[in-house]
């Protein structure tokens, strides 16, 4: 069994940490990896090379990997041009994660274009499109991404307000039925209902983060609570 085959319909966990977060170090998130391990875990999503190559080291589970990057006021900082990707090429995370949408992309190479140069220098790599909108999302399936993420949906302006768990999951739905490769939920899906039902619905995976991995994140929902 290939290493992504383990992933479907089983959990990914995204470990990661900013650096103004109080987690960043690839120490802490190489044993965040083990911990969702142990948990039952069959994958990881994880930004840097650092962090990618510390978890490699600790667990043997297939990575979706990303670099982000910020080039001045551009929104797009998902492993947003081929520099990002080229980077990442030094550890070969099993699935490599850029930002799909149709926003201008930094150095103004297109999202068609950057996918072309990709499959010709690094023709086996595996590639996961972050989207926001359903129109991101069938385009990236029809320009070959070997998975289709809900990643972005409700944090772009294109798809500002959007909620993807909103009227039983419609935006998964609606990719579901019309999509050639395999959809892996993402993006505020921070109850094991909502991932059971992703699942349920006919995902290949979901990957699932904040709610496990960054505590200052927890810690505040049960403060919000306290105070409503």
């Amino acid at each position: 069994m290939s290493k992504m085959e383990q992933v479907k319909g089983n959990l990914i966990v995204s470990c990661q940490a900013l650096p103004d977060e109080p987690l960043h170090s690839s120490f802490i998130m190489g044993r965040m990896a083990v911990a969702a391990k142990q948990g039952g875990a069959m994958g990881i999503r994880a930004n840097t090379v650092v962090d990618i190559e510390e978890i490699q080291k600790q667990v043997d589970l297939p990575v979706i990997g990303i670099i982000k990057r910020v080039y001045g006021d551009n929104p797009v900082f998902i492993t947003p041009t081929m520099k990002e990707i080229d980077e990442l090429m030094t550890v070969r995370p099993e699935i490599i994660a850029l930002d799909a949408t149709l926003r201008e992309r930094p150095d103004g190479v297109s999202l068609d274009e950057l996918v072309q140069k990709i499959r010709e220098k690094y023709p086996e790599q595996k590639l996961m499109a972050d989207c926001s909108t359903l129109e991101e999302m069938m385009h990236a399936d029809a320009i070959g991404f070997d998975f289709i993420g809900t990643t972005l949906v409700g944090y772009t302006e294109q798809s500002k307000g959007d909620k993807i768990e909103a009227n039983d999951f419609e935006i998964i739905r609606n990719l579901l039925a019309k999509a050639k490769h395999p959809v892996i939920a993402e993006g505020n899906i921070d109850t094991p209902e909502k991932v059971k039902r992703v699942l349920e619905l006919g995902c290949y995976s979901c990957v699932v983060g904040s709610i496990i991995t960054r505590p200052q994140l927890i810690t505040k929902r049960f403060v919000d609570a306290i105070k409503q």
